[in-house]
């Protein structure tokens, strides 16, 4: 009878502990983890990689792997990079660029518990953000022209106000000179896929989020802040979280070739049964491919979803919009969803640097005949066009007319990559994580072996 209080205090407390922690199972082969860097990272051989899990896994509509799951490994190799060490040549930068490949091996759990992981091989590792497609713009071309030339300047004025402007500074600083170091970027992410199922055992779920400080009003200035979840939506509608099937790119892909994405988190209705599960397939087709031309012409993608399957095979009719996407930095989403280059600045900078291309032919002689050192001026020149190298140049040189060349010759590929090179192509590789809305529904919400309501 003494025993009896604390078994019915175990047999209450037992359920609550398992609502409060993952349920085991088996993560199989093939499934995407994008993972991205804490901090940055020496680029050499044999560098230990830390970094985690941007969205949880599922398998078996069963949460296996909480978001933030840490995932550590190594460099294994390194390779040239060798467009952008042709680019840095010609501005006068001789580093060696290279990029890393690194191989994943092992998941490090909440409970500090440590699984054995078997992926590919990490490569083209690069820093992305979620781009969110913004509400529909309003007012004609003018006013979009002119939003576009803001968000250009604020991308100008970020650089000098964001959070990390001195590491930029100095990174900056480090380009200006003909060798410097190179290492992993923070902020760098992969995505690789498992190469063989994974035994998950059952472990505490991670703890709610504290709240952050109350959003701060965005000044005009400012880029306006992505948030850092998917957009919601009130309508009924739902917000879908899938990996893309195959690579899409403004260069190759072609309007009406058919595309596929796969659910990687299941949908859940207002009685908490399933709507979509996890794995269900997205089918639909590239509605608009138009690839990069000359004159900075950059390219432009957009595609949409028809068809939702269900794993039993069942096909439902859907229409979506693309609403979010993993995405370089210099991508964004229009309000239809289109995927196009980000705006930039094509006049500031290289009318800085014709400026500066034209100090050294500036000697600030006097009415007396006197003129001024033009020292100073002929490494403003140089550093334009070479950086350290043309600021020594010139230096050593003593012309004013060869400072100033270097110079010109610095705003000269400013305006070539801006306005006669070719633009920037829009590429989505495998496994791309997208989100997008559905229109909302008329029906009964659509539920796993359920034939729908007629």
């Amino acid at each position: 009878m003494i025993l009896r209080p604390a078994l019915i205090l175990v047999l209450v407390l037992q359920p609550a502990a398992s609502c409060c922690q993952t349920a085991p199972g088996a993560i199989p082969a093939g499934t995407p983890l994008a993972l991205m860097t804490d901090q940055n990272y020496p680029m050499r051989a044999g560098a230990v990689i830390r970094a985690h899990l941007l969205y949880p896994i599922y398998a078996d509509n069963q949460l296996l792997l909480p978001k933030g799951t840490i995932v550590t490994g190594n460099v294994v190799s390194l390779h040239p990079n060798r467009s952008r060490r042709i680019n840095a040549m010609l501005g006068g930068d001789f580093t060696p660029f290279r990029i890393p490949d690194v191989h994943f091996t092992q998941l490090v759990l909440a409970g500090g518990a440590a699984v054995p992981l078997s992926s590919a091989l990490a490569t083209n590792g690069t820093p992305i953000y979620r781009a969110v497609s913004p509400p529909p713009s309003k007012g004609g071309i003018l006013r979009q022209e002119f939003n576009s030339g803001l968000t250009a300047v604020r991308g100008d004025v970020s650089a000098f106000t964001a959070p990390g402007k001195l590491d930029r500074l100095l990174q900056w600083f480090y380009g200006r000179i003909p060798y410097h170091p190179q290492r992993i970027e923070k902020g760098t992410s992969w995505t690789v896929e498992t190469t063989a199922a994974l035994d998950m055992p059952a472990q505490p779920a991670a703890p709610p989020a504290a709240p952050g400080p109350p959003p701060r009003k965005t000044r005009f200035w400012e880029l306006p802040s992505s948030p850092a979840q998917s957009p919601s939506s009130d309508t009924g509608a739902w917000i879908v979280q899938a990996d893309l099937a195959a690579e899409l790119s403004s260069e190759t892909s072609r309007t009406g070739q058919p595309i596929r994405a796969v659910v990687a988190e299941p949908i859940f209705n207002p009685d908490h049964t399933i709507a979509v599960p996890q794995g269900a397939t997205l089918v639909g087709a590239v509605t608009k491919a138009k690839p990069a031309r000359h004159f900075g012409r950059t390219g432009v993608l957009s595609f949409s979803f028809k068809q939702l399957i269900l794993p039993n095979a069942e096909t439902q009719t859907v229409e979506t919009r693309l609403t979010g996407a993993d995405t370089a930095a210099d991508i964004v989403l229009s309000s239809e969803g289109q995927a196009k280059a980000k705006p930039q600045d094509k006049i500031a900078i290289p009318l800085f640097l014709a400026v500066l291309a034209g100090r050294p032919l500036d000697q600030d002689c006097g009415h007396r005949g006197g003129c001024s050192s033009t020292n100073g001026k002929n490494s403003l020149g140089g550093a334009a066009g070479l950086g350290l190298v043309g600021t020594v140049v010139s230096l050593a040189g003593g012309s004013a007319n060869v400072a100033a060349g270097i110079g010109y010759y610095g705003a000269a590929r400013a305006v070539y990559a801006r306005w006669i090179a070719r633009g920037q192509k829009i590429d989505f590789a495998k496994d791309t994580r997208i989100v997008v809305e559905t229109t909302p529904r008329r029906a009964a919400p659509i539920k796993p072996n359920t034939p729908p309501t007629p």
